[in-house]
């Protein structure tokens, strides 16, 4: 994880070329609140109207989010649809100059309606669908080639995201690779779910879900076997370079040869599976794009697919977003424990979330359940614990010779272990003055009854909060240590 992070933060901004059917998404709310008089169906009262980037188009947006450039190529029509398209495309950031518009050929437009049953409570009644799915006649193909050829070489990867409309039909498809192969500009496929791959020969990477790629190859995907007998179906169909197979909750299949690579992912809490393979085809756009390698690439493109099913509806996922993520699973599988400096960027990167930052410290030699309990109670106060620790020397200055019992680097390792702890960082000052200054918490807790908090002027000088929780009573590291030393006397 650590290296995908340092490889995203040393991405720039390549230049990609979307080619494939463009869509405008359109939402129709309404109050449904009786039957029609001439026949027995729901009578909707509009409410308001709602359009956003559908098909291809979604890919562009998601690009830009990722730090991406976008050129689109596509055919729609010339009609209003197409204008609210173009518009919603150049508001994201795309370079829409490349549409082909065209008076015999609608822009694909699906419109949903959706009743609202007492005001509330929506449910989409139907879809519309407004759309030619015909291949593109010879003329309008070779103007689509015109328009791709004429910016490739600009591009440091060509994007075809194919619903099997038409534009990127089993004539022209193959030649739209063979263009970008020799100009050198790598093509990533998001293939659509048909059963002949042949139309994709060439491909560099095909990027198709577990379901697409069970019909293309004729294998039921179960395990891993499954997994390369069908990546090995569709690389010998379209003599791509890689097959990526995205399996929702289980991570990616890579394929490149021999067994296969599986990348994990996360376990999250899905919300919304629309545009995960958008969001995906996206990453590995960008990634690609700036000559980054394949399996790097792909591991970007799972977290940022999984990031966007935590999402209501198809929403773009920043860089800045799969960054974090990646610093979160570092967190889950590695040590807490960090130095100030790193822990200045993570808290800034929380509070940029939201979060609230709760700090407390102490020497914490010879962990027990008082605090245990101590700091479960500090991290209820936030959403964010850290907790700094003594170091040997400053513990020896506090309590004296032959103290500590347990050294730094274990006690910060001990309390790194539990869940409600966040952080854990040393210093070596007599007091946490001037980490406070630094970190500058929300809340500042500490425990017991004694009226002064060292730090407090600090933290309320810049508007936080300090707060004291109660001890857990008769418990005590000090008093653990005299019942040793006791029992060792009578022994």
């Amino acid at each position: 994880m650590e290296a995908l992070v340092k490889t995203l933060g040393s991405l720039g901004s390549p230049r990609v070329m979307l080619v494939g059917d463009f869509m405008l998404d359109c939402w129709i709310y309404g109050n449904a609140e009786r039957l029609s008089p001439e026949a027995p169906v729901p009578v909707l009262r509009k409410i308001r109207r709602e359009t956003m980037t559908g098909g291809a188009s979604n890919i562009a947006p998601a690009i830009t989010a990722l730090g991406g450039k976008v050129i689109c190529v596509g055919v729609i029509g010339a009609d209003a649809s197409g204008d609210e398209l173009c518009s919603l495309l150049v508001s994201a950031g795309a370079d829409a100059s490349r549409l082909i518009r065209r008076g015999d050929r609608p822009t694909t437009v699906k419109t949903r309606y959706v009743g609202l049953a007492q005001h509330r409570h929506a449910q989409q009644m139907f879809r519309l669908d407004e759309e030619s799915v015909e291949e593109l006649d010879a003329e309008t193909h070779e103007v689509l080639r015109a328009a791709i050829r004429a910016e490739l070489r600009s591009c440091g990867v060509l994007a075809l995201e194919d619903y099997n409309k038409g534009v990127l039909g089993g004539t022209n498809t193959p030649r739209i690779i063979d263009d970008a192969r020799r100009a050198g500009v790598p093509v990533v496929v998001d293939p659509a779910l048909i059963g002949d791959y042949r139309r994709y020969a060439g491909a560099t990477l095909l990027t198709p879900n577990r379901f697409e790629a069970a019909l293309a190859s004729g294998v039921e995907i179960t395990d891993r076997e499954s997994m390369v007998r069908a990546a090995e179906r569709i690389t010998a169909a379209t003599r791509a370079d890689a097959v990526v197979i995205t399996l929702d909750r289980d991570g990616a299949f890579l394929y490149t040869g021999g067994d296969g690579k599986v990348i994990p992912t996360r376990a999250r809490s899905v919300y919304d599976v629309s545009g995960a393979g958008d969001e995906v085809l996206a990453m590995l756009a960008v990634a690609v794009g700036d000559g980054c390698d394949l399996d790097s690439a792909v591991g970007l493109a799972n977290v940022a697919g999984g990031l966007e099913v935590e999402q209501f509806g198809i929403t773009p996922i920043s860089r800045a977003q799969v960054t974090d993520e990646l610093r979160k699973m570092i967190g889950l599988r590695t040590s807490k424990v960090i130095n100030r400096k790193t822990l200045v960027e993570e808290l800034a990167r929380r509070r940029k979330r939201g979060e609230k930052i709760v700090f407390t410290n102490g020497c914490f030699d010879l962990l027990h359940v008082g605090h245990v309990r101590y700091l479960q109670q500090a991290r209820e106060q936030g959403s964010c614990l850290v907790v700094a620790i003594n170091s040997d020397a400053g513990v020896s200055r506090l309590k004296g010779p032959g103290r500590p019992v347990i050294g730094a680097g274990e006690r910060a390792e001990m309390l790194g272990a539990l869940e409600c702890v966040d952080y854990v960082t040393v210093f070596d000052e007599d007091t946490p003055e001037h980490l406070l200054g630094l970190l500058k918490p929300e809340m500042l807790v500490k425990g017991g009854t004694t009226p002064v908090v060292v730090g407090r002027k600090i933290v309320e000088g810049y508007g936080g909060v300090v707060r004291t929780l109660e001890l857990v009573d008769g418990l005590s590291t000090t008093k653990i240590i005299d019942r040793i030393v006791d029992g060792q006397s009578k022994a």
